[in-house]
């Protein structure tokens, strides 16, 4: 079981900081890397540069296999806001671009440059720039292609951090604490670089526009706080002292310290106008924007089962191997190598791997150094590991949760305000591996979080294909609607016309018929009013015309011809009746005479026989005068027929009349 820890016994010693609930006090482990001051590394004879290096994107590939490159020239672009560009540590050739072993927890290979110094180690042209002049926003913008990340193990991209948000930065603190064990490369570049840690320092001011600048160094790195004291003391930035807890590194937890200033754990430091950046980064600043360096190497700490722990200026790509070497090698008994500290960081997969912009620390391990984790115990309930959490958590519970797999709870326990510290395995004595529970949790939560995010976006998806269906139905039917109503405006159109024409042509017909009867109507004027005599004249020619076939009578003249003929005949007609019926009267004045009467019925019989011969030749030139004249006059042929009718009719009334008669 591990020790419990007496954190008031370590606030005696600082002053003006406020303490934070939690924490524990391992073994530093700090004095065997800081014997001798930082050592450079002979030329590696390749360096092999992964595009994964920190958070955000993996920036574009700049460079071809075979390509020269110069030291400092950009081999990979950032790739979009949160990205960050890689350069080449070295001048040398692109011997290589593809998958390769990274120091990763996952063990898997990526992506990345492999250059092959060329032993000059030539610059490409740098381009310092006056950041004590300069407009910020160009200064700003012009970290894009620095490549600068945070270098306190978050790598999160340094331009990112300085543009302004809505909220005003008004203090800027300065992350010296380096809290967990062995790790020592900010102790010695504060010892080693405070000038320019210091610069660096303004350079970050300016940018953020902050008003308040204080460093937090934890008190047991008594050389660094006297350099840094020697360093700032023209100048109005503020040193505390904090006490070694573990994890007073953290930036909530540094915040608190310096500042007595809790963060919202929805929250972000900026929101409540506070930023924090690592020694490292903002010498990384300074020596971008005065020397016109991009970020080429950093400080590593080489500890642990090594011959001569040191810390390294090490080229980023550097194999890890080549790092061992320069601190003497490793023991016998090393087992496995640990990058970052002992509490957060991770068992690298292999020794062939490079050091990247993360690498703060590597440790070499072995048995000796690290015992093996004794099997796990079940939990008692102690709550030590509750009154360790630095962010007030009941571990405990989350560790039931995450046991269950009740993430919903473990969720509702604010399981992400977790930071992994470890803390509460460290003094779990029971030896139960909390965080890795709690990493389990975390990953099945976020796991279920993208599967229902990836079900929402393929409902929505439907709901829009749906949607857009429904849309192109409506579409289509409008365009149905509006071709059937375009047709049947064209059908109304085109009936218009032709009633139109219709009723013209009906008109027009019926004009033609009128004019063709006011045609016939229309005497000759030149003909009427004319004597007798010329009427006469006139008459007799066109009678020689029409016998020599000059010229047809006119309907006119056959019908006056043909009226004057039937005229004629009822003329004739009556004549005949009338002498019929002064023949019938002298009859029936006769009868007394027998004789006599004979002779009256004789002459009567021839009288008759006349009378129909006349009667049957005019109906016979009546009828042939119809058949060949096209227009008949009707009403004259009733009024001819009644003639007819009435002289049978007076006939048939004499003939009876003399059968009435006595006979003698």
């Amino acid at each position: 079981m591990n020790a419990p820890i007496n954190i008031a016994s370590l606030l005696k010693k600082t002053k003006d900081v406020f303490r934070f609930h939690g924490g524990v006090h391992p073994p530093e482990n700090k004095t065997q890397s800081t014997q001798l001051p930082i050592g450079r590394l002979p030329m590696p004879k390749q360096l092999v540069l992964p595009l994964r290096q920190h958070v955000g994107n993996i920036p574009k590939t700049k460079v071809a296999i075979g390509d020269k490159v110069l030291k400092g020239q950009l081999i990979a672009e950032a790739e979009g806001a949160v990205s960050a560009a890689i350069h080449a540590p070295t001048s040398g050739i692109v011997s290589a671009i593809g998958e390769a072993v990274i120091p990763h927890p996952s063990g898997l290979p990526d992506h990345c440059i492999t250059i092959t110094p060329d032993g000059e180690d030539s610059w490409i042209e740098r381009h310092p720039q006056d950041w004590r002049t300069t407009d910020v926003d160009t200064l700003i913008n012009s970290l894009h292609l620095s490549g600068i990340v945070g270098l306190g193990g978050a790598t999160f991209p340094t331009q990112i951090k300085l543009r302004s948000g809505k909220t005003t930065i008004h203090t800027l603190v300065i992350n010296a604490a380096e809290c967990e064990p062995y790790i020592t490369c900010d102790d010695m570049l504060m010892r080693e670089y405070h000038e320019q840690i210091v610069n660096g320092i303004a350079v970050a001011k300016r940018l953020l526009g902050a008003t308040n600048v204080v460093i937090g160094i934890e008190d047991n790195k008594t050389e660094a706080i006297k350099a840094m004291r020697a360093a700032i003391a023209n100048t109005d930035i503020q040193l505390k002292i904090v006490p070694t807890i573990y994890p007073s590194g953290d930036a909530r937890r540094l915040v608190y310290l310096l500042l007595g200033q809790e963060v919202p754990h929805n929250k972000r430091s900026t929101e409540v106008g506070i930023q924090v950046f690592n020694v490292a980064t903002v010498l990384a600043l300074y020596r971008y924007f005065e020397f016109g360096e991009p970020a080429l190497s950093r400080v590593v700490s080489m500890t642990g089962n090594v011959e001569q722990p040191q810390n390294f200026e090490v080229l980023f790509g550097t194999p890890l191997l080549d790092l061992v070497k320069a601190a003497g090698g490793s023991k016998a008994d090393t087992s496995h190598y640990i990058m970052g500290g002992p509490m957060m960081g991770f068992n690298l997969p292999s020794e062939n791997v490079p050091i990247t912009k993360a690498a703060n620390c590597i440790i070499a391990a072995s048995p000796t150094l690290f015992e093996p984790t004794p099997p796990a115990m079940p939990c008692i309930r102690c709550s030590r590991c509750a009154d360790a959490c630095p962010v007030n958590l009941q571990p405990q519970e989350l560790y039931w949760f995450a046991k269950s797999d009740n993430f919903e709870k473990a969720h509702d326990y604010n399981l992400f305000d977790c930071i992994e510290c470890g803390a509460c395995s460290y003094v779990c004595p029971s030896n139960i591996p909390l965080v890795q529970y709690y990493r389990y949790a975390k990953s099945e939560i976020i796991a279920l979080d993208k599967a229902k995010e990836a079900a929402n976006i393929a409902r929505e998806r439907n709901e829009f294909r749906l949607a857009r269906i429904e849309r192109e139905k409506q579409e289509r039917a409008g365009k149905h609607a509006a071709r059937a109503q375009g047709a049947k405006a064209a059908e109304t159109s085109h009936d218009a016309p032709t009633a139109n024409d219709k009723q013209a042509a009906i008109a027009a017909a019926i004009a033609r018929a009128k004019a063709q009867k006011n045609a016939d109507n229309i005497q000759p004027q030149n003909t009427t009013n004319l004597s007798a005599s010329t009427q006469a004249e006139i008459d007799e020619i066109n009678a020689r015309r029409v016998a020599a076939g000059l010229t047809k009578q006119s309907p006119i003249e056959v019908n006056a011809d043909k009226q004057a003929k039937i005229a004629a005949a009822v003329a004739r007609a009556k004549s005949q009746k009338a002498e019929v019926d002064t023949l019938r009267q002298n009859a029936d004045n006769q009868t007394k005479q027998p004789v006599a009467d004979i002779e009256k019925q004789a002459k009567i019989n021839a009288a008759i026989e006349r009378a129909k011969t006349l009667k049957a030749a005019a109906a016979k030139e009546t009828v042939n005068d119809v058949n060949t004249q096209p227009v008949i006059d009707l009403d004259k042929q009733a009024k001819i027929d009644a003639a007819i009718a009435r002289a049978k009719a007076q006939k048939a009334a004499a003939l009876k009349a003399k059968e009435n008669q006595p006979k003698e």
